[in-house]
């Protein structure tokens, strides 16, 4: 009578930790919705501790194209798997913002974003920032470089002057000011 106890007891327990194995989750796997404004090296910093793992959320979650992630989208990764393919990585622009929907994002609250300093080149530096990771050659559909302009904007001059040249025009026109159009950028995640 015990032995025949003591076997069900087994089997009882050994079956609950079957199935409370079956449905674990691995403490290292990550779920994130991708915010306005970043891209996946800021991501791949925010968990890993380092911008270059950005290959690795883009492989694990199929992305084609590692400079297109959307506001909203949920990308899932496991912060355990720190093997880089360097050779992806040299090819791919790692630093294109989020595109945005046709809903404007939430806003952003300003004590998040107390980098702002109140001056023009710090306010035109951030924006670089958060548009394109200060990548001149960033791409994200038909918006283009540094400052993610609209390609007509450019009149096919990518060059690193002209796209100088052309934000401070659209700036200067639309805002007044970098730092107008950062105000602009904390309260609609875009400028």
């Amino acid at each position: 009578m015990k032995l025949t106890k003591l076997f069900l007891g087994l089997s009882v327990a050994g079956v609950s930790l079957f199935f409370l194995g079956a449905n674990s989750v691995s403490a290292a796997e990550v779920s994130h919705t991708v915010q306005s404004g970043e891209t996946l090296s800021s991501i791949s910093e925010k968990y890993y501790g380092d911008a270059s793992h950005y290959i690795t959320i883009a492989n694990e979650n199929k992305l084609s194209d590692v400079n297109y992630i959307v506001t909203g989208q949920i990308l899932t990764f496991d912060t355990d798997n720190k093997e880089v393919d360097t050779a992806l990585q040299n090819a791919a622009v790692a630093y294109a913002p989020v595109a945005e929907q046709a809903a404007p994002a939430a806003p952003a609250a300003p004590a998040a974003e107390a980098s702002y300093t109140g001056n023009a080149s710090s306010a035109k530096e951030w924006i670089a920032m958060r548009e394109s990771g200060g990548s001149y050659s960033a791409t994200n559909g038909r918006y283009i470089g540094r400052y993610q302009l609209d390609s007509s904007y450019l009149n096919g001059d990518y060059s690193e002057s002209n796209q100088e040249r052309v934000a401070d025009s659209y700036v200067a026109g639309r805002y007044g000011s970098w730092e107008n159009a950062q105000q602009f950028w904390l309260a609609n995640g875009w400028y």
